[in-house]
């Protein structure tokens, strides 16, 4: 069951457990009729393993009249989507723990153009970090030009979200004046706000941080557990966080199998 908004498709809570439920009992009355038929020689049907959540494209609501309760949400945990689709112009925020995988899923998946022919930006403060770190000294500690890697990472989204083109944002959620900003502008210009949220177990992040050899203070990951913990528990009870117009969660089965982020 699907839900048609503004001329675009959206899976509301509602309708994909209402569609979760007609799954399972269309494959528990065929499961049922082929333990009754059984096999040629009268003994028992084998088990079969559960079939697999069939991959699909997951496409978010063009801007609704306001955002709230009735906001668009799809819990894509331990399911195999292939696309993740939203309105040319609009805006996606990819927020999730430090060593979550959000910038490797941002590089990968997130498609050049949109269906304009227009550019989608991605602005991560990583790549503002490195830009910074390939002109300093390696042995200049990071802490000391922190500020100026920040004021280059909100310039550039500013520009990007002046530019008016398709954007996707690095973030890790911490900041909710950086949201509230980013919902801001979209109300101004008439664009749509949403939220990808990478929800996996601070062990799997910690591990994320190894491998990429960079991680973050303890204060600062608890800081982060505690933002993150609250945008996924609203994002359960169906709400998206203020101003934003849908928000799905993903893990890292979800994540991997995405092969495109676009935009219209």
């Amino acid at each position: 069951m699907q839900v048609r908004v503004q001329g675009m498709y959206a899976i509301t809570p509602r309708a994909a457990a209402e569609a979760e439920t007609a799954q399972s009992a269309g494959r528990g009355a065929a499961a049922e009729a082929e333990s009754s038929a059984g096999p040629e020689t009268g003994t028992e049907a084998p088990g079969r393993a559960p079939a697999e959540t069939p991959a699909g494209e997951w496409t978010a609501s063009a801007c609704p009249p306001a955002a709230g309760p009735d906001t668009a949400e799809t819990d894509l945990r331990g399911r195999r989507p292939s696309a993740l689709r939203y309105p040319a112009g609009d805006v996606l925020v990819v927020s999730g723990l430090p060593g979550s995988g959000k910038s490797t899923l941002i590089e990968r998946a997130t498609a050049a153009l949109d269906a304009r022919g227009g550019p989608v930006h991605r602005i991560d403060s990583q790549d503002a970090r490195d830009r910074w770190q390939r002109r300093l000294p390696a042995a200049l500690p990071y802490a000391l030009y922190r500020p100026l890697v920040r004021a280059a990472h909100y310039a550039g989204l500013r520009r990007a979200l002046r530019s008016g083109a398709s954007v996707v944002v690095h973030d890790c959620g911490t900041l909710t004046w950086v949201r509230r900003w980013l919902a801001r502008d979209a109300r101004r210009r008439g664009r749509g706000l949403h939220l990808a949220l990478l929800d996996v177990s601070p062990e799997t992040a910690l591990a994320g941080q190894l491998s990429r050899g960079r991680g973050v203070s303890g204060y600062a990951f608890a800081r982060h557990r505690r933002a993150v913990a609250r945008l996924v528990a609203e994002a359960e009870a169906g709400r998206a966080p203020e101003g934003c117009v849908s928000v799905v969660l993903l893990d890292r089965t979800s994540a991997s199998a995405l092969d495109t982020i676009g935009f219209g």
